[in-house]
This record gives C-alpha cells, structure tokens and sequence, in this order.
C-alpha cells in the first residue's frame, strides 16, 4: 500500500514503491523514483528526475534538487539542503533573460551511499559523494567527499571519528589515523588504518 497525503503534488512519470508513505505538502517532480518502504516528511521537495532507494527516510522540509541520487536506508533529517551548481546566477551575462531551472552543464551530481545519515540543518554540496554508512552532524556544511563510515562535523564539514552501521561513535582521529582493530558494543568488527575502515570479514574496503 502507498500513502500519499491529499496535499502532496505528484508529477507525472514519478514512481512511488510499495509501502511508502508521501505527506502533507510535499511536492515531487517530473522523473523521480522513490523506492519501497520509504518516508516522505511534509513539506519536503523533490526535484526532477531523483533516484531514492528502498527504506528511505526524510523528515520534514528537506530540498533535495535535481542530479541527486539517494541509496538504499538513508536518513535525511530535517531542513537539510542539496545543491547542484557550484557557480549560480539567476540570468545570463546580458541580465536580459532568466537562466532555465532544468539541470544544464553547470549542474553537478550527489551520491548519498547506502545506510548513510545526515542530521538537522545540512547544507551538501555537489560533485562530492556521502559515503557508506558515514554521519553527518547537525548544522553542517559538507564541501567535499565524506569516506565510509566517518563521522563529519562542521562548516565546513570535517572528519572526526567512525561510526559503526549501528550509528555509535566507535573511534576518534583526535588519537590518530590508526585505530587498529575496534568493535562495537553491536557485535561489528572494523579496523582503522591510516584513515582508513574495513569491515573485519565483509571484505569491504573504505578509503
């Protein structure tokens, strides 16, 4: 069963998976795929032609523009931002006439990885990827790649630990790049080497 709220706008050719939910005053656009299981907070906008993965979650007033893809088991919290042109201006050089909205060669793509979660309040920027499993905390403003499983914070955003799938802090760089062999209260097994995570017996490497 999908659940689409009275208020919400749905655009032709969007696809909405079994068992997601839509609210009030969500406006999703022309092109995009929402996946099964997902949650669509009120309020929120979804541009042209945007890719979401199964069990999504996004909370209420989130802007996600065109050239983002989301994967599988992302959280996005509330009043987070997307962006997509690192250089805007509203006309061309002759003031004469708007510049279009659709995505043109100046617009720049989003990869939020699988499991990843970005708190309340972040601005993302473009030409960059949220890692697998990574976090990002409130209020942050990320400019360049986070790798997988990294905790980033600030403005702009900085690595400063790894977090385990569960979501808990397992290590902080503030004591080095190596932290050798950790695991989490959870059961998981990881190992931190020069920045670096690796799943211990998922054969999954992270830079």
């Amino acid at each position: 069963m999908i659940r689409i709220h009275p208020t919400a706008i749905i655009e032709e050719n969007v696809k909405i998976g079994e068992g997601s939910s839509v609210w009030d005053n969500v406006h999703i656009r022309h092109g995009a795929s929402i996946g099964d299981e997902c949650i669509v907070g009120e309020k929120s906008y979804i541009a042209y032609d945007v890719k979401i993965g199964n069990r999504v979650k996004i909370n209420a007033f989130v802007y996600i523009c065109a050239a983002v893809t989301v994967e599988d088991g992302v959280m996005i919290s509330a009043s987070t931002t997307f962006t997509n042109d690192r250089f805007p201006r509203a006309t061309f050089p002759d003031l004469r006439s708007l510049r279009p909205s659709e995505p043109d060669d100046h617009t720049l793509p989003t990869f939020v990885r699988e499991g990843s979660t970005i708190g309340a309040g972040c601005v993302i920027g473009n030409d960059l990827e949220i890692g697998r499993w990574a976090m990002v905390g409130m209020g942050s403003v990320v400019t360049k790649t986070v790798p997988d499983f990294h905790l980033v914070l600030g403005n702009p955003a900085r690595s400063i630990g790894v977090v385990c799938k569960c979501g808990s802090l397992l290590y902080r760089f503030e004591k080095g790049q190596d932290g050798g062999d950790i695991k989490c209260g959870c059961g998981l097994s990881y190992s931190v080497s020069a920045g670096r995570v690796k799943e211990i017996g998922a054969g999954s490497d992270m830079e």
